[in-house]
């Protein structure tokens, strides 16, 4: 998703873009292709509106009025009310195969984009001006920048020779959708339970995406449950807010990791998303990051191209770096502690989390700063994200 973003950022500019696709534009729109919703920040749905996405992802897109964040079951919680601060929504709950529909949309009639799907770079060689790169059907591309945009495990970054810092956590998400018989008035909730996080998302219509984290040797015991007990562990989980609720679709699993490239960089090679960084998905904010990268990076292209300099000069990949690089590890740090923080049954600990969670909500700058965070738009951000700031 954050590659095709940046490539239909840059093509719309008028920058000859070719998207390099490891299988097909279309399986990624069935259901089963992944199963997650991503949490699009406002930040995010500035980029989406400005690259012309929006449009075809809106009607699928629910708006987060309201998030609700608390320690295990204790009656401390920490709430965001969106009324707060502004009209607009902290951000909206999009099912992935919706944001690559309206992506694939955008990428229509666009004489400066080209997707080879089934394809990927399998080697490349690099002189001052120019890469070469050798795909995996043995044709050849020369580009003046490549940019890796294919995940954790990314081959780009590892034919760049950037090296990565990574672990894994223990855990894993049971990603589900449930129906539900009370509307969920756009709350999204996260719930820190002694096992792992446990995130409630509206989705559209009286449905809700579930992010439920789990050691991994749990996870198959429940994926392996009965629809009836299945249900049964949610209900214990969430309570009967939502009423009735029953599974719909398919239940999936995501092993859960950190990951960040020691460097963004190489001779005429960027990474961007989950290439450079793969974060804990406690606060939704993953996708988020990427996306930014995306309003960044185009940034500094777009201009360079309008003025008719290099794209893959060293001095743009240099800036777009240091503009990426402190946001991302802020996140990264943030994420990974929480975890571990909200990870511990420590009397001490647990008083001090409720203590923070009472805090932020009784110091309305605080509060606000947080608010303000999570809709992504805190930080050196963008023009194309700073739009209506």
């Amino acid at each position: 998703m954050v590659g095709m973003t940046l490539a239909v950022a840059l093509a719309r500019a008028g920058i000859r873009t070719v998207v390099l696709e490891r299988g097909t534009m279309p399986s990624q729109l069935e259901a089963s292709f992944d199963g997650r919703v991503s949490a699009i920040a406002l930040g995010s749905k500035h980029i989406m509106e400005g690259i012309g996405a929006w449009q075809a992802m809106a009607p699928h897109a629910q708006p987060i009025t309201d998030i609700r964040v608390s320690d295990g079951h204790t009656p401390v919680f920490l709430h965001y009310d969106h009324d707060e601060i502004g009209s607009e929504p902290f951000g909206y709950i999009v099912e992935n195969r919706y944001i690559r529909y309206a992506l694939q949309q955008a990428m229509k009639d666009m004489p400066s984009l080209m997707v080879l799907e089934r394809n990927m770079v399998d080697s490349l060689e690099s002189n001052e001006a120019s890469l070469t790169l050798t795909l995996k059907d043995k044709s050849q591309l020369s580009c003046s920048l490549l940019v890796g945009a294919d995940g954790k495990q990314s081959s780009v970054r590892s034919l760049a020779k950037i090296d990565a810092t990574q672990w894994g956590y223990g855990q894993t998400a049971i990603v589900c959708t449930i129906e539900h018989t009370l509307p969920h008035h756009g709350l999204a909730q996260e719930r820190f339970l002694p096992a792992g996080p446990f995130a409630v998302l509206p989705m559209t219509g009286n449905r809700s995406s579930l992010v439920w984290v789990e050691p991994d040797d749990r996870v198959q015991v429940y994926l392996d449950l009965p629809e009836d007990e299945f249900v049964q562990e949610i209900v214990e989980r969430i309570g009967d807010y939502l009423g009735t609720i029953s599974c719909s679709g398919q239940r999936f699993s995501y092993p859960l990791s950190l990951m960040h490239a020691k460097d963004y960089t190489a001779h005429r090679i960027t990474l961007i998303g989950d290439a450079a960084h793969g974060i804990h998905p406690l606060a939704g904010q993953g996708v988020n990051l990427g996306f930014r990268d995306v309003g960044v990076l185009a940034e500094l292209l777009i201009e360079r191209f309008r003025l008719g300099l290099d794209l893959g000069g060293q001095d743009v990949l240099a800036h777009y770096q240091r503009w990426r690089m402190l946001d991302n590890v802020t996140m990264l740090a943030v994420t990974d502690n929480l975890n571990r923080i909200f990870g511990t049954s420590l009397l001490p600990v647990k008083m001090a989390r409720i203590l923070w969670l009472w805090t932020v909500g009784q110091i309305p700058p605080l509060k606000s700063f947080f608010m303000k965070h999570a809709m992504g738009l805190v930080g050196d951000l963008p023009d194309i994200v700073r739009k209506n700031i």
